[in-house]
């Protein structure tokens, strides 16, 4: 009798400890336990009459289990999971032996509940450090998706997340966002970025003492990561310069964000109240241009001499798209003989979005492989030629192809750039 006693008391306190350790409720595990087991009669004995409902039951002092079976009554229409059965006319039905795979299935389950006991606990840490970067170290490839040691926990970095032109190497330490916790097909994930602008703005607030004391704020930022920001930066103390502040001495601190960025391009102009002033910043390097500007409809109209119409628009429209996004002004720039050159209502991610006919379904396909301008699609185009699209589809992005090569061959060749290494590393798998 004694000994049974013991037993008990054993079963029981191993129990209350796992939950008050874990903080699982004792519950949970018992309710667990006993839904294992049924899976584990119905594997070892199945298959099962549909007739009847079973279920188990747990001397929760003992750990004593048995499995009894009853008349099932009603039935959920959906699922089919019997709701009702009739508990007066149930048979116990546990088979000789069953105490054994009783045990390995209760050991399994509370494994399990502490598995998943630490993963909320790691997910809950992560809870409070949204919108933080930390030093993550790549682990491997899931597909397209990054996965990578973020210290207690890994963190998932999809394809919408990455920079543009980013190789992504195993063991390379990298800087990232935790940007939220996402509910996925594996559970909760913490969810890292590289593309969000926030990161922009906390590599700031790391790299400059005014930016992470307040002295210097990060009014506006724009982004299309991988390729280039623009920062409109104010000061909220007399003396303090925010573009120096944030440049610092020979662009030693921009140069730092710049190289964890992997060399993207950097645009800090100061903020103004003052639309006019901050469009004129906004698409610099531009210059001389006449800005005419309704508050009301948030919109711009910006005339640009002949020389500087390419400045203004930038390389498939990224300079005034950048400006769209940072003003929050609609903005249509002309010529100055009155033609309408180029227009950018803010709204635009990438320069895909240009793309007058392009569907939605195709954007995201184009978007998961990394194929955001018009120069991608030019070099990559024996791979999205491949994919399934649709024959409209397929000629649109062929004829933009087709006019950015022609306009390739016309631009002088003093004029061409040199593509950046980063270019060249495009992870196109």
């Amino acid at each position: 009798m004694q000994d049974t006693k013991i037993a008990r008391t054993d079963f029981a306190a191993a129990i209350s400890q796992i939950a008050n350790e874990r903080k699982i409720p004792v519950e949970a595990i018992y309710t667990a336990i006993k839904q294992a087991l049924v899976s584990a009669y119905r594997k070892q004995y199945g298959p099962l009459a549909e007739e009847w409902h079973y279920y188990a039951e747990l001397d929760e002092a003992s750990g004593e289990s048995k499995i009894y079976k009853a008349p099932a009554l009603e039935r959920d229409e959906e699922t089919l999971e019997v709701t009702k059965w009739d508990a007066k006319k149930s048979e116990d039905v546990t088979p000789a032996g069953f105490g054994r795979i009783a045990a390995q299935t209760a050991k399994q389950v509370i494994l399990q509940k502490i598995r998943e006991s630490e993963k909320d606990q790691i997910i809950g840490e992560y809870q409070d450090k949204l919108g933080e970067i930390v030093t993550a170290q790549i682990l491997r490839m899931d597909g397209r998706t990054v996965i990578l040691d973020i210290g207690r926990g890994q963190g998932f970095m999809p394809p919408e997340e990455q920079m543009r032109g980013e190789f992504y190497k195993m063991n390379n330490r990298i800087t990232v966002l935790i940007k939220e916790i996402r509910d996925t097909h594996k559970g909760k994930s913490v969810i890292v970025s590289r593309a969000d602008k926030k990161l922009v703005s906390k590599l700031f607030e790391r790299e400059v003492p005014e930016v992470a004391s307040g002295a210097v704020e990060i009014a506006l930022i724009s982004r299309e990561a991988g390729v280039r920001t623009k920062l409109a930066v104010r000061s909220t103390q007399e003396g303090v310069d925010p573009v120096g502040s944030c440049v610092g001495q020979r662009g030693v601190r921009v140069q730092e964000v710049i190289r964890e960025l992997n060399n993207e391009r950097l645009d800090i102009i100061p903020f103004s109240e003052d639309p006019r002033t901050l469009l004129q910043g906004a698409l610099a390097p531009a210059e001389n241009l006449q800005i005419d500007v309704d508050v009301a409809t948030k919109m711009a109209v910006v005339t640009a001499p002949d020389d500087q119409l390419s400045l203004v628009i930038g390389r498939g429209g990224q300079n005034v798209r950048l400006a769209a996004k940072l003003s929050g002004y609609k903005i249509t720039v002309k010529s100055a003989g009155g033609a309408i050159q180029s227009s950018a209502t803010g709204l635009e991610e990438y320069e895909i979005d240009t793309f007058a006919g392009l569907t939605a379904e195709t954007r995201e396909q184009l978007i998961q492989h990394k194929l955001t301008t018009v120069m991608d699609l030019a070099r990559f185009k024996d791979k999205w030629m491949q994919f399934e699209l649709p024959e409209n589809q397929v000629k649109m992005l062929s004829e933009k192809v087709t006019a950015f090569e022609a306009d390739q061959e016309n631009e002088p060749q003093f004029k061409r750039k040199p593509r950046m290494m980063r270019d060249e590393q495009q992870v196109t798998e």
